[in-house]
């Protein structure tokens, strides 16, 4: 049994929107040299994303799942025990193992799960050592799949979780640069709608389940407004005159 007072080690570890080409080779190696790799899942039990990344470099006795509500957003004290026991979960591990990853799809800085276990883990393990491998995030993988130039010269970029509200989306929107949209599955009508009205749908695109089976990439102008993938992503380019480092 390792000293968690001084060996223990917690590290988060960003595997990529979900194509296994992705992880980085930092990132392999961490999955690698961890005694347990954690990935979660839904309370539903199904496979995630990050495990099904996961399982392409380290054995299926290596990983362990630990149930987060990751779909829940209405049942506030749901979600905190659910955290409270993942994070109690963790804890047990880092007692008995020296180093643990947590697999988290993305980056592990972004908007992450990772961010609530690790600040559970803070202060169930305070002297443990928390660390995080970064990751493709899934604009990055949109812009390359589908040729969307994400910033040129001055611009600002903008990334906005449509959970916030459509109308934080129209906002950003409205201002300069380019605006990036995640987990918009189910406001895609307001989505396609704040589009239309700041002007910025035509040069727009969409995608889901990138680098995976079922891939979907489209122009935000062909969508109808019916309900998309949760994961959904959508990039609109800054407006731009053709002229090349117009912004420099």
């Amino acid at each position: 049994m390792p000293d968690v007072m001084s060996s223990s080690r917690l590290v988060g570890v960003g595997v990529g929107p979900g194509d296994p080409e992705l992880v980085t080779v930092k990132g392999v190696n961490a999955l690698r040299a961890a005694d347990v790799v954690v990935v979660p899942v839904m309370d539903t039990g199904e496979r995630g994303r990050a495990e099904a990344t996961v399982l392409h470099y380290v054995p299926q006795e290596k990983v362990l799942r630990v149930v987060f509500a990751l779909n829940e957003r209405s049942d506030h004290s749901r979600r905190e025990a659910a955290w409270d026991a993942a994070g109690e979960r963790v804890a047990e591990l880092l007692r008995v193992h020296g180093s643990v990853a947590f697999a988290t799809i993305g980056d592990p800085n972004v908007y992450s799960t990772f961010t609530y276990l690790a600040h559970t883990i803070g202060e169930l393990v305070p002297d443990v050592v928390v660390e995080t491998v970064p990751g493709i995030t899934a604009m990055q993988d949109l812009a390359a799949r589908s040729g969307a130039v994400l910033t040129e010269g001055t611009e600002p970029l903008t990334l906005v979780p449509v959970t916030a509200g459509a109308a934080v989306l129209k906002d950003a929107l409205a201002g300069p640069g380019t605006v990036v949209a995640y987990k918009f599955g189910r406001q895609a009508a307001e989505v396609a709608e704040a589009l239309r009205e700041t002007g910025r749908i035509e040069d727009a695109v969409w995608g889901s389940a990138l680098g995976m089976d079922g891939e979907s990439i489209r122009p935000a102008a062909e969508l109808d407004g019916a309900p998309l993938p949760y994961l959904s992503t959508l990039i609109a380019p800054a407006r731009r005159d053709g002229s090349r480092g117009g912004k420099l």
